[in-house]
């Protein structure tokens, strides 16, 4: 399996994944217009000078013994919210007292805001249901690190991810339908669509201004603030182990939580080496992610290996998968701390 640079080929695949993807993965609607301009914004970046403003890169994980068959996307924005506003709900607390009467209460209240405007996002994540084994949803999830280690300059610090939230098969969000139905009179799968093409305005003419408190919401609804859809609990512990935390925001729309860590302070990113690449007709070890470390073809490889003086063992086909040569470096960590 290979983590590659999109490129602009891969449009009929790409839709493909979309149309698959389902309800909940907001940067990846089933839209030509949009995937057409998301495929070209990340061709534009790799030839753009460092500006976190104007960074947007996809990345595809590929079969190539199948005809190069995709099966997996994932991205990076380099700063969100510049271009179009950027909504979560904080989650916060409210307490109301009366000494007279003898009554203290703390409530739980939901203000819309766009506090994480500028941070730097891991998106659009999805791998076919029959491609989530073999370590390929780490490898298509983790290998964005290694290119935040080498990149760092074109991301903002703060780095979050959010996290899809909890529907049903049909799409239907318990959140939504006891909180947003209320101001948009529309389906969840058509809000959650159509902020995915950018049509965000409505959100800020229809959602309220003032604190949401949760008491009025229902059961079912309350019991999903900040939860994720079960698809997407691997992903959640996996980025946990990379050091992600919830930073008490979810997405306006299915409570999804947002989970965040400081770019320098992610497990790969701090751990990952820059090693010279050793030719071996056989390797063995633990199991690495390796990279190139080229900005306009970034390829992303696992490797049983281990590092020697000499620099990492890698097979002469690996070395050719990842495009480079002999002698060349590379980035290099352990897909697990616990590897």
């Amino acid at each position: 399996m290979l983590i590659r640079s999109i490129r602009t080929t891969d449009f009929d695949a790409l839709m493909t994944l979309a149309s698959d993807s389902g309800v909940g993965v907001t940067t990846l609607p089933a839209n030509e217009e949009r995937l057409t301009r998301r495929i070209a914004a990340s061709v534009a970046s790799q030839a753009a000078a460092p500006d976190p403003a104007n960074s947007s890169f996809v990345f595809v994980l590929e079969n190539d013994e199948q005809a190069g068959q995709v099966v997996g996307i994932c991205g990076i924005e380099g700063s969100v919210g510049l271009t179009e506003p950027w909504y979560t709900y904080r989650v916060g607390t409210a307490v109301h007292t009366s000494r007279e009467i003898g009554v203290y209460r703390r409530l739980d209240t939901l203000f819309l805001n766009n506090d994480l405007t500028g941070a730097a996002e891991l998106c659009s994540l999805f791998l076919h249901p029959e491609w989530r084994r073999d370590g390929n949803g780490s490898l298509l999830s983790k290998s964005r690190f290694l290119f935040l280690a080498e990149f760092p300059e074109r991301f903002d610090r703060r780095v979050i991810a959010e996290m899809r939230g909890v529907s049903d098969e049909n799409g239907r969000s318990p959140f939504w339908e006891s909180l947003g139905r209320h101001f948009f009179k529309m389906d969840f799968s058509e809000a959650d669509y159509l902020t995915g093409i950018g049509q965000k305005s409505f959100i800020a003419e229809l959602m309220p201004q003032h604190p949401v408190y949760t008491a009025f919401l229902s059961d079912e609804a309350r019991a999903v603030i900040g939860k994720v859809h079960d698809n997407t609990l691997p992903a959640l512990v996996m980025l946990e182990g990379e050091g992600f935390r919830y930073n008490n925001s979810v997405d306006i729309f299915d409570a999804g939580p947002t989970i965040e860590c400081p770019l320098p302070d992610i497990r790969a990113v701090r751990d990952s080496q820059v090693l010279t690449a050793k030719p071996e007709d056989e390797t063995q070890g633990r199991t690495w992610m390796v990279a190139n470390r080229r900005l306009d073809d970034f390829r992303v490889c696992l490797a049983q290996t281990e590092p020697t003086p000499m620099g990492l063992p890698l097979t002469p086909a690996l070395i050719a998968k990842l495009g480079i040569a002999p002698g060349d470096s590379v980035r290099a960590v352990l897909l697990s701390s616990k590897n």
